[in-house]
């Protein structure tokens, strides 16, 4: 040990075995014994990681402190699962540590903890620490954009071939926004470009950075790691493009580089079109008590994120994101609506399609605008993403978080104009049921739809006839083989959008009420 570390405060050498005697004496990052201590200790570039599992490799320690600044050094003691890690900075550190006070790091799954050390730096004897240093030395000449020195069998790291990462995210149970991937990656350096769309029923993403390495680093850190708990996994590859085209900046895609484009809806894009406007935006998973928390199981002493939770630990380190207080309400605010014919019902069953809507209020003195509310900040995030930016009777619908908890109803008699429904006791809502498929099938608005509970009897030409009424054009039709559901295809999204606020529980006689949801496929 000694001849290890270079100590920069005298009791320091005791350190590892401080806790040797009681191993219960700290119960978790985050709990009062935990805090009791971090006040003791003064902040310090160097932390102290205990409770490794067995076999825990260098890589994976150093993945810890990435996502908050350089790494400079480690110090690896495997025969007593414990290990000191140096970032660049006290500034990095304390970043750290706070963001890891409030969620358990977990590495290989399983919950270690992390505490300033008494040294100040650390000064490692090569030679007893050769494969962690070269370990390192790898990872900081990526972060530096060096090559990494060529000791044979140690780690290859091979001059990216690209700035553009492909990005594809599997168990997409919760919306991931292209400004949550702009949050997480930008961490790793400038990213001047993003293209968010779905190819073989996944949402994938182009990413592209200004430099090559910094796409190395992001790569090297995130590949495989989850965005939320147990869900939307991260998978990187490097893309064939060296460049991306992006014509339009909207919440599809984002050239950071030209503010000037426009939307692809006739408006230029001088505003900001940030869907995490505010700290309490979607990345407010992260928060203690938030809005995600019952639905991600992530209350303050549980730290169920997972290895490295990517897009906390960068927003954190970012100072994007607070990690306590209230998180996301459920309720929204559409506005530029069509007011000769928007109602309750309609945007009922439109935000219907990401959410049970318990309530929502067409505003009395502004009647282009409504508050709906969803049962949770989850939902109210879900159907942001998809309907922000919509045509819906004419007009471009845009969505944003409101600053209400709960949509109020009117004093008995005084909504003489039906602007407020209530539908918490509905029967339409599609999330009810717990592990529910209508979670599997959560769709961006589209102009082919699924159809289902199709009444036996009821032919192609009924369904056409049907659709063609509600006012659009119906392109292509195509019965599924029980001929319960089929698919049918509208001239536009629009049309499509129209249609399913339509017909949506339409009756089609015999206790049988039509279901219409957006659909992923084409005919």
């Amino acid at each position: 040990m000694d001849g290890d570390v270079a100590v920069g405060v005298k009791r320091g050498s005791d350190e590892l075995n401080m806790y040797g005697s009681s191993p219960n004496s700290m119960t978790a990052n985050g709990s009062d014994s935990k805090k009791q201590r971090l006040d003791e200790s003064p902040p310090s570039r160097v932390l102290h990681i205990r409770k490794l599992p067995n076999e825990v490799s260098e890589t994976e320690v150093i993945a810890l402190g990435l996502p908050f600044g350089k790494v400079t050094n480690i110090l690896m003691l495997k025969g007593k699962n414990q290990a000191f890690l140096e970032l660049g900075t006290e500034e990095a550190a304390v970043t750290m540590v706070n963001y890891y006070t409030a969620v358990t790091p977990q590495v290989r799954n399983t919950p270690v903890f992390i505490q300033y050390s008494n040294h100040k730096e650390l000064k490692t004897d090569s030679a007893l620490n050769q494969r962690a240093q070269a370990v390192l030395q790898a990872v900081s000449a990526v972060q530096d954009g060096s090559s990494p020195s060529s000791d044979p069998g140690v780690l290859d790291l091979t001059p990216p071939p690209s700035p553009v990462l492909r990005i594809i995210i599997d168990n997409m149970f919760y919306p991931v926004t292209l400004d949550v991937l702009q949050q997480i990656f930008s961490k790793f350096g400038t990213v001047m470009k993003i293209i968010t769309f779905t190819k073989n029923n996944q949402f994938q993403a182009l990413l592209q950075f200004s430099d090559p390495v910094n796409a190395q680093q992001a790569k090297l850190s995130l590949d495989g790691q989850n965005i939320y708990n147990s869900c939307c996994t991260l998978r990187i590859d490097f893309s064939k493009l060296v460049n991306v085209n992006v014509k339009y900046n909207n919440d599809k895609s984002r050239d950071y580089t030209r503010p000037d484009l426009p939307t692809g809806d006739g408006e230029s894009t001088n505003k900001d079109h940030s869907l995490l406007g505010t700290p309490s935006g979607a990345l407010a998973s992260y928060s203690s008590g938030g809005g995600y928390s019952s639905s991600l199981s992530l209350s303050q002493g549980g730290g169920a994120i997972s290895p490295l939770s990517a897009a906390a630990a960068a927003a954190a380190a970012a100072g994007r994101v607070a990690l306590s207080g209230s998180g996301v309400s459920g309720v929204l605010l559409a506005s530029n609506l069509n007011e000769e014919m928007v109602t309750p019902q309609s945007l009922f069953t439109l935000f219907g399609v990401y959410g049970d809507v318990q309530r929502v209020k067409i505003l009395y003195n502004k009647k282009d605008s409504a508050l709906i509310q969803l049962s949770d900040g989850n939902q109210a995030q879900l159907a942001m993403s998809h309907l922000n930016g919509q045509k819906v009777f004419g007009k471009v619908m845009r969505v944003t978080l409101s600053k209400h908890q709960t949509v109020a109803l009117p004093r008995e008699g005084l909504d003489d104009q039906l602007l407020t429904k209530d539908f918490s006791g509905s029967p339409l809502h599609r999330f009810k049921k717990p592990g529910s498929k209508n979670f599997q099938n959560i769709f961006p608005p589209s102009a082919t739809l699924h159809l289902s509970n199709i009444r036996d009897g009821v032919g192609e030409d009924d369904l056409r006839l049907l659709f063609s009424n509600s006012g659009g054009t119906v392109k292509a039709f195509k019965f599924f083989q029980d001929r319960k559901m089929a698919l049918i295809q509208m001239s536009s999204v629009e049309e499509g959008i129209q249609a399913l606020m339509d017909l949506h529980n339409y009756d089609m006689g015999g206790n049988h009420h039509l279901k219409v949801s957006f659909s992923k496929s084409t005919i």
